[in-house]
This record gives C-alpha cells, sequence and structure tokens, in this order.
C-alpha cells in the first residue's frame, strides 16, 4: 500500500473502491455459492475466510467501482465454470452487475498510456479510472508495483490475507 494512505477505509471510503478482476472473480463466486471457491480453478488460490474479507472490506466504501475490461475478464473466466453451473452464476453476475459503478476510458485512448505495452488494455483501464479517485484493491504484485510508482494508492489483497 502507498506509504500516503494509512487507512483505506477512512481515506477513500466516500470515493469508492476499483476491484481488479482475480479479486472481482472471488467476490462474484462468493456471493452466489461460498463453497466454490476452493473448487473453481480460477478462485481455487483463495478461501472462504478470503471472500469474508472481502466482503468486510467492500462494506466500508461508498461505491464498487470496475472498468468494462475488467467486467469482461470477470465474465471470460466465470465462463470456464462446468455447463451445468455457468447459467446460474452467470444470472446471479448480471444482477449483481447493477451494484458496480463503471468507469470507461476509451481503448484508443489507454493505448496511449506510456505503460500499455508491459500492462495491456484492463491495467491501463485501472490506471485511468483510479487515479486520484479511488482506492484499487488487486491480488497481482506487479500492477500494484506499478500503481505505486504512478501515485495510486492500491492495497495487495495478498498482503490483507496475510495478516488474517
Amino acid at each position: 500500500m502507498s506509504s500516503r494512505v494509512t487507512d483505506p477505509a477512512s481515506a477513500y471510503r466516500s470515493k469508492g473502491l476499483l476491484i481488479d478482476s482475480n479479486v472481482l472473480l472471488l467476490f462474484f463466486v462468493g456471493l452466489h455459492d461460498r463453497t466454490r471457491i476452493e473448487k473453481f480453478k480460477r478462485t481455487s488460490q483463495f478461501t472462504i475466510e478470503d471472500f469474508k474479507l472481502l466482503v468486510d472490506l467492500i462494506q466500508q466504501f461508498k461505491e464498487v467501482v470496475t472498468t468494462p475490461s475488467i467486467l469482461t475478464e470477470v465474465s471470460n473466466l466465470l465462463g470456464q465454470l462446468p455447463d451445468k453451473l455457468r447459467y446460474s452464476f452467470y444470472q446471479h453476475f448480471a444482477y449483481t452487475l447493477r451494484d458496480l459503478h463503471e468507469r470507461y476510458t476509451p481503448s484508443g485512448e489507454l493505448g496511449d498510456e506510456r505503460g500499455f505495452t508491459k500492462f495491456g488494455l484492463t491495467d491501463m483501464a485501472i490506471l485511468q479510472a483510479a487515479s486520484g479517485k479511488y482506492l484499487v484493491l488487486t491480488d497481482d504484485f506487479r500492477l500494484a508495483q506499478y500503481l505505486e510508482h504512478q501515485d495510486v494508492d492500491v492495497i495487495n489483497f495478498n498482503h490483507l490475507r496475510t495478516f488474517n
């Protein structure tokens, strides 16, 4: 976490929390079926306790922020669920999307970002959406470091998991 933010809940409570793809996937899978978290290959690195930690964190913020590219990644990852589960997860995903605040930056503008060739579309969308506005929650160490170097406040979810 950036040294400028000692208590992200108080510093960003009224602004919002932007959640990266893997952590947002954990949230959606856990909301629909907590028992699936450790069974689904895309969330198997997480536990039910991680999900509870995430929910506790999210509840401290006025809004959860996302981007179209994050949602696309989450949707594609949910598509890897077994056929018999996919429909109900997509149905719940569609319903829960209403609670998110989506921020859009045209892809052409994201391609102009200095870090685009190293990090790609989704990460540059996170940078653009969060800069000066939102706290970012990610489990991607490399992205977290980059965002900190760009003066974007960020929490690495893996660090939170370590302390619980």
